[in-house]
């Protein structure tokens, strides 16, 4: 009897509670993990997105209000930090963000999670750990890797973008979608750097592709998530930086489109792409609308980086080349020059989402290596470098952007390693110095080094410190996405 009224009372208010919200609240997962981002000597942000699965379901991941509470743990003495709850809002599109400040430099840390629908329904969710950087005090090995060119649609089974620029500069080495048995996990290149344990892994942009595939390509912001939603679901993304704390450049492909700036009225415009860019990955503190994307961070006393910001802030890729036409913006050129002159790093690496060197192809207009885009301010910059001194002071660059690993050396001694594509299904063979169809047709570069074959793969960097009257060694080394070293290059 009992029974039988709790199911009549039940069944009624269920259906009540149905035909009010359309549907029974879940549960939530974190579908896409848990991430760490921009880790400082002191402090580091970390998310995790609320959703109602771990999988996709026709092609996205819904996600869910709710609530996480994050606990900061000092690994190296085992005790609790910090603590604090933060609600996962549908406007934020379901990203929890905590910001921890006030940490130890060289200190590891583990990051615990509950997940809920609210903060009296909380389950064990995901948990990352990372470490803090060491600061200008502290001489230690480092290593990290650097990586661009994450194309879903191209590894899944969509290689429609730049088809036409592949098969008229290697028509017989276009990568078709991978078709390993081990697909449904992503990228194995991702699997390849959590084998070798990185301090942290950089992004250089196009992590994420809103014109990939080209019909229907991603312009309302629903669609735009979409495309990190996809991205950061995979179990091997997941795996990855659960372990290894990031950094998050922007670039063309996920800011508006191909070799996009900041004119022309259509979707993604200019505020969307910024908006989904501090959204969706850790660069910032929820809410900071108004910070800039181009920062330092002192890694050790051996190691300072910048990340330079080259969408944001551009002219116009039209613009007649000339002192007024920029990538960076005036602002951002006055703090690079003005920190790269403070610093007293022994190596200083500037990361760049797009090449300054190449060479390119010649076609392009849109970054520094272009006949008609930035040339004018990269020629001021090296020239200044080279006034200054600092390109005799272990000063070099690091691209993103192009498919294929090169280093080259300018006319003028400036050097640059470009990371090449993540996956074989998004790489393929360079233009080379001398190649009158590339940015170099006089031969002008020395280019110690470029993907012959092509393949997919990574840049790994690493310090070494000096000891015993040895100097610190930064070591480039290309491999590719299974790990086989390409090519190593040593400083001293």
């Amino acid at each position: 009897m009992r029974s039988q009224l709790n199911t009549l009372i039940t069944l009624p208010v269920l259906g009540f509670l149905i035909g009010l919200t359309g549907c029974v609240q879940p549960s939530p997962h974190a579908g896409q993990g848990i991430l760490v981002g921009e880790v400082t000597e002191t402090s580091a942000l970390v998310q995790v997105r609320l959703s109602v699965s771990d999988a996709l379901e026709n092609n996205d991941l819904e996600g869910v209000e709710g609530a996480v509470e994050f606990v900061l743990v000092n690994l190296d003495n085992n005790s609790e930090v910090a603590r604090t709850n933060i609600k996962a809002a549908g406007f934020r599109d379901c990203i929890a963000r905590a910001f921890f400040e006030e940490l130890s430099n060289g200190t590891r840390y583990q990051v615990r999670t509950r997940i809920g629908k609210d903060e009296r329904s909380l389950v064990e969710g995901p948990t990352a750990s990372f470490k803090t950087l060491p600061g200008k005090d502290r001489s230690e090995a480092i290593q990290f890797v650097v990586v661009s060119g994450m194309d879903y649609a191209k590894f899944h089974g969509d290689n429609s973008i730049g088809r036409g620029v592949h098969l008229q500069l290697n028509p017989t080495e276009l990568a078709e979608p991978y078709s390993g048995p081990d697909k449904h996990l992503g990228y194995p290149g991702l699997e390849t750097i959590l084998e070798l344990k990185p301090d942290f892994f950089v992004g250089t942009g196009d992590t994420v592709c809103y014109d990939s595939p080209q019909e229907p390509r991603a312009e309302t912001v629903t669609d735009m998530r979409q495309k990190w939603h996809e991205q950061f679901v995979q179990p091997r993304v997941r795996e990855l930086f659960a372990e290894v704390p990031t950094y998050w450049q922007v670039d063309d492909q996920d800011y508006r489109i191909d070799d996009s700036d900041n004119s022309g009225d259509y979707h993604p415009t200019p505020g969307e792409a910024r908006r989904m860019f501090l959204e969706q990955v850790p660069v910032a503190p929820s809410g900071q609308r108004d910070i800039k994307t181009y920062r330092t961070h002192r890694v050790s006393k051996d190691l300072q980086i910048w990340f330079v910001e080259n969408r944001m802030y551009r002219s116009p890729n039209a613009m007649p080349d000339g002192p007024d036409k920029s990538i960076w913006g005036k602002e951002q050129k006055q703090w690079l020059k003005r920190t790269l002159l403070e610093s007293d790093a022994v190596f200083k690496l500037l990361i760049s989402p797009t090449p300054m060197i190449g060479p390119d192809s010649m076609q392009k207009f849109d970054n520094h290596t272009n006949v008609k885009g930035f040339r004018y301010e990269r020629d001021e910059f090296f020239a200044w470098l080279n006034q200054t001194g600092l390109s005799r002071k272990n000063f070099y660059i690091i691209c993103g952007d192009r498919q294929w690993q090169y280093h080259s050396i300018s006319p003028d001694g400036i050097e640059e390693f470009s990371t090449g594509a993540l996956t074989d299904t998004n790489s393929r063979l360079g233009v080379k110095p001398g190649n009158p169809t590339s940015t170099d047709p006089e031969g002008l570069i020395n280019q110690v080094f470029t993907q012959n074959p092509h393949s997919g793969g990574f840049l790994l960097v690493q310090i070494s410190p000096g000891s015993g009257g040895n100097k610190p060694t930064l070591t480039f080394e290309f491999r590719d996405e299974q790990g086989v070293k390409l090519y190593t290059h040593k400083k001293q």
